[in-house]
């Protein structure tokens, strides 16, 4: 196993512990967790990332305490350690000594409150008028005056983190939609999502060796994008490794989450205005911020329990766990429209902690092929592959004036949900994801990579259904459903 696995050395921390709780839940020593994983992670006797070695496994007991749960009263699966907390400088606009007292006062002139003074011929900033917009920043010549924000609170697109008197990073879960973007953008690795991985190794072990009921393994599409070592094909064997019955695509509850979705819309009449239900972040940013759009979001559940819905008919008894690099589904599992059919959520990072734990080397495994979904059902990985899909399916079913918009981030969703209030906007089918890039920029993905977006299209044309049809038959025959 090689850093390079991993984007950053942050991710490459909270592996190593991850992947010792999951060693101690098979072989044992679980129970002194807190006391001897520090010693193992930090031996010491100098600290190598802290200030002293005392600090360095403190944090590491708080990584621990995340990896076994976290705060279970917390709702929310994104959550901050305070002792990891670097209380980093949140300045605003900050004049640095590059400032050279040139006589063009730039700065000065496009400042749009009066800011800006210059004192002994150096520009100074009035933090009680500055309203943060950059001006100043832009117009300097020689680029001295910065924006100085937390990296945490510069990645939250809803403003969810704030600073406590401590300087501690503080969530709102108010306004927090659980997409993981501070997660992935903190240097410190303060702020992370808590692990279920005890509950799910608790949930195979009770299995039985599937014996007493069967645990299915959901994979999101964005899977094949962090195949790094081994093929797809391996990395689902070795998921059965681990204690898995069976590996299912999420990409076939995609498949027929764009039957529905298009259907919905049709029933809707003229004037239909929908919104995609898919990326949880994204449902939990239109209620809190765009709450006139509630009704708008399609009534569909989302791919993954589309699929687990079909799994349980099937299979009544079955457990099923999702498998995917996305925060927010570590909360959308527990919501009551989901109807139980997802039992747990597992991250990327976390299932490479789990496999190597184990002891299962994926490059050494054979092949098992999956065929469960159609190209559009597996490019819903990526930004734009849901509106791509919903207009061939319209095509297809003979549903006119579907107009649909690729939402790519929060800023674009924000951006065109604006327009939709301000009644200017274009399109009538709003396709949200969260992410930048989509599901395969989630936040708990082992690697992103500018490449991703090729092997998700590579894997959606890798297909032999290339339609939704296959999918759609399954699902009416697996529900009991009539065909139209």
């Amino acid at each position: 196993m090689e850093q390079k696995l991993f984007d950053t050395n942050v991710q490459w921390i909270k592996y190593k512990v991850l992947k010792e709780v999951i060693r101690r839940a098979y072989e044992g020593g679980l129970e002194n967790a807190y006391l001897e994983i520090p010693k193992v992670i930090s031996p010491g006797p100098k600290s190598e990332l802290n200030c002293c070695i005392y600090k360095e496994r403190a944090i590491v007991q708080e990584r621990i305490h995340m990896a076994m749960g976290g705060d279970k009263e917390n709702p929310n699966p994104v959550q901050v350690m305070e002792t990891a907390c670097d209380e980093c400088p949140s300045a605003g606009m900050l004049v640095t000594p590059a400032c050279r007292g040139c006589l063009m006062h730039a700065c000065q002139d496009v400042c749009p409150r009066g800011a800006i003074t210059i004192v002994n011929h150096r520009c100074v900033i009035d933090k009680s008028k500055c309203i943060e917009c950059g001006k100043c920043s832009q117009a300097c010549p020689y680029s001295a005056i910065i924006a100085q924000h937390r990296p945490c609170m510069q990645s939250c697109k809803v403003k969810a983190i704030s600073i406590n008197e401590e300087d501690k990073a503080v969530i709102d879960n108010n306004k927090c939609i659980s997409c993981g973007a501070c997660v992935y953008k903190c240097p410190f690795g303060a702020i992370t999502d808590r692990s279920l991985v005890l509950d799910i190794i608790k949930m195979l072990k009770e299995s039985e060796n599937n014996t007493r009921y069967r645990v299915y393994a959901v994979i999101a599409p964005a899977i094949v994008s962090q195949c790094r070592f081994g093929r797809i094909t391996q990395v689902v064997t070795a998921i059965k490794k681990l204690g898995f019955h069976q590996v299912v695509e999420a990409a076939l509850g995609a498949d027929i989450t764009l039957y529905n979705e298009a259907r919905e819309f049709r029933e809707k009449g003229e004037g239909a205005v929908m919104t995609t239900s898919c990326c949880p972040a994204f449902v939990s940013f239109v209620e809190k911020n765009f709450p006139e759009f509630k009704d708008a979001i399609s009534s569909s559940v989302s791919p993954m329990v589309t699929t687990a819905k079909l799994i349980k008919h099937s299979d009544p008894t079955a457990r099923v766990v999702f498998i995917g690099p996305c925060a927010a589904k570590k909360g959308e599992y527990t919501l009551a429209k989901t109807g139980g059919m997802i039992d747990s959520v597992m991250s990327f990072e976390e299932l490479q902690a789990f496999v190597d734990a184990r002891g299962i080397d994926t490059t050494q495994c054979e092949d098992t092929i999956l065929d469960n979904a159609s190209y559009y059902g597996r490019i819903f990985a990526k930004s734009g592959g849901l509106a791509q899909g919903v207009a061939y399916v319209a095509e297809h079913l003979g549903i006119e004036g579907v107009k649909p918009v690729a939402m790519n981030g929060i800023d674009q969703c924000r951006m065109q949900l604006s327009l939709l209030r301000a009644k200017k906007a274009t399109a009538n089918f709003f396709e949200g994801m969260a992410c930048d890039g989509g599901c395969i920029g989630g936040p708990l993905c082992i690697t992103h990579s500018p490449r991703n977006v090729v092997d998700v299209d590579k894997y959606g044309n890798e297909a032999k259904e290339k339609t939704i049809d296959g999918s759609v038959r399954l699902y009416k025959m697996s529900m009991g459903e009539d065909n139209e």
